[in-house]
Order: structure tokens, then sequence, then C-alpha cells
């Protein structure tokens, strides 16, 4: 096989060979490895020299090693998707169980690749193949699921990268948990949790930045809030109870690039503010790297409005 064929073939695979994919000899691919054009990796699979050594090439590699149905899965799936904090240490793989001999002994085998992790769930829902960087790979509802039964301090992380980034909604993890809560079922308690967190008075939140404000008050002790309540026509985000002021969270996915509804906000807080409501903004910066001057600002507009009567929404 051609140098020219090899390097074709590793540049659709992050720099990634297995041997079966070539018309190369046993000989000749050993001959290749010992003079250095190709770089071992697993047994079978071999890197291109000169190719950058990356996270997507080690998982590439892992899921060419265990061999067809091979997924990325767990931590190494959340780093696919861009829910992990950081780059994996090993390589979390799922590998096909069809509970014949010689799937046992090949996921026996697997055990011994170096720097991976094979796994063999009992549980085989949403297990359809997602593609990432042309890398096989877990869902993003399956690799929440499996990732709290391993890392279960990432999932509320991970969960809100895909909500944010609208990978996933609260209903599709909600059907999620309904499908895979039965007893026993590692990650399910790591993932209902984490839906909790990002739930509000039962109604969904609908960024990062109401779970933040939820801290927020909390954390400095400020009057209760009311969240996405009805304001003179108008879901707002925040109502501070038994008083005019109406806190929104603004965004820049929503509310900064979008001009439309940049212009729309002001002419609702002027309108807000002609019938005696006073509408406190504050962006996702400022309440999660300041949230104590936010919380002073808030606490300080409440105590100058003390005693204000509700205006008259009618």
């Amino acid at each position: 096989m051609r140098l020219a064929d090899l390097d074709q073939l590793a540049r659709r695979q992050h720099g990634v060979i297995e041997r079966g994919q070539t018309t190369m000899s046993s000989s000749a691919w050993h001959r290749a490895t010992e003079n250095g054009t190709l770089i071992p990796l697993h047994r079978r699979v071999a890197r291109l020299a000169g190719t950058a050594a990356t996270p997507q090439q080690q998982m590439m590699a892992a899921v060419l090693a265990a061999g067809p149905g091979a997924m990325v899965s767990h931590r190494s799936a959340a780093f696919l998707h861009g829910m992990s904090p950081g780059r994996p240490h090993v390589v979390d793989i799922i590998v096909p169980t069809s509970g014949t001999g010689h799937v046992r002994e090949r996921t026996a085998w697997v055990r011994g690749l170096a720097g991976v992790r094979p796994h063999r769930p009992s549980d085989r829902g949403r297990l359809t193949p997602h593609r990432i960087d042309d890398i096989a790979c877990t869902n993003v509802l399956r690799t929440l699921l499996d990732l709290g039964a391993v890392a279960p301090n990432l999932v509320p992380g991970a969960v809100g990268h895909a909500l944010t980034n609208r990978l996933v909604s609260l209903d599709a993890i909600a059907t999620c948990l309904l499908e895979h809560g039965r007893p026993g079922r590692a990650g399910v308690g790591a993932l209902r949790r984490a839906l909790d967190e990002w739930t509000i008075d039962a109604k969904p939140a609908d960024s990062v930045l109401e779970p933040a404000m939820r801290r927020l008050v909390a954390n400095y002790g400020l009057p209760p809030v009311e969240f996405h309540p009805m304001v003179g026509g108008r879901e707002v985000d925040f109502r501070v109870l038994g008083t005019p002021i109406v806190i929104e969270c603004d965004g820049w996915t929503f509310h900064g690039r979008d001009r439309e509804q940049f212009e729309r906000d002001r002419r609702d807080d002027a309108e807000f503010a002609a019938h005696g409501w006073i509408v406190l903004r504050f962006t996702y910066r400022a309440i999660t790297t300041q949230p104590g001057r936010v919380a002073g600002q808030i606490r300080a507009t409440i105590e100058r409005w003390a005693g204000v009567a509700d205006p008259d929404v009618a």
C-alpha cells in the first residue's frame, strides 16, 4: 500500500489506521512500524508518523481497536459533546454485548488496551451511535446518564451545557429518566438531581442565568422571589415578592447579539416604569463573578422602595 494511500486514510481518521483497513500484510505492517512510518497505539492500530496526538486521535484509536460496534462513551463522550471541562485521562468505550463467547473474549482483551476503559452495560437503551468528528460515540442523553454513573460531580455542569447550547431539552432529559429509571441503574440519581437543579418552582430554567440568580438570592439572604411570573401581561424572569421590583437576567445570545430583542427590552422597561415597576437588569458575568455587588444593588433598591404599594397591573 502506497504511503499516499495511508496518508489519505489517516487524514479521515485523526491520523489513525487499523491494519484491516489496508492491504498491508502482517510483515509489511511490521516493517512500517519498525521504520517509523507507523507508530503503534494498540494491536493492529497505529498512527501515521507526523500526525498530531490529540484526544480525538486517542478515541478513534480505541474505537478501531475495540472493533465493529464500539463507541466512545461516559467521560470521553462528554468531552466530544463539549460537556466536560477537561480531557479525560483514559478513553471510555462501550463494546457490543450479544452474549456470545466471542464477544466475551473480545471484551476481555479490550480491557487490556492501554489507556482504554471498556464498558459492557446491560442497559442497551439509546445506544444508536452518534458521530462527532467522525468518531462513533453515545448520544447526548445516553452520555449524561452514563456520566452520572462514573462522575456524578460532572453531571450538573454537563446538563447546563447541554441545555444552554440546545443540545437537549428538559423534557427530553425527563423522558430519558423515565425510560431508564429502574432500581439499581447507575447514573439515574445523579442525572435526576442535576435536572432538579435546573428546575425552579416546577418551571424549567431556560438559561444558566436563572439558577445562578436563585443561588445568589439564597446565599445573600435576599427576600423571596417568584420565577417567571406574569407582570403587566409580560413574563419576566423574577419578581421580588411584596415589591414593585422586577429582575431580568440578560444573556449574550438572546439579549446582546439580537438588536431587535435589545430594543424590545428597553421599550418594555419604559412601559413598566410608566406603571410604577422598577426593572433591574444584570448580566450572567455580573451574577457569577460579582454576586456581592449584584446582591447589594438589589438590596439597596428594595430598601429604597420599601413600603411602596405594588403597582396597578390590571
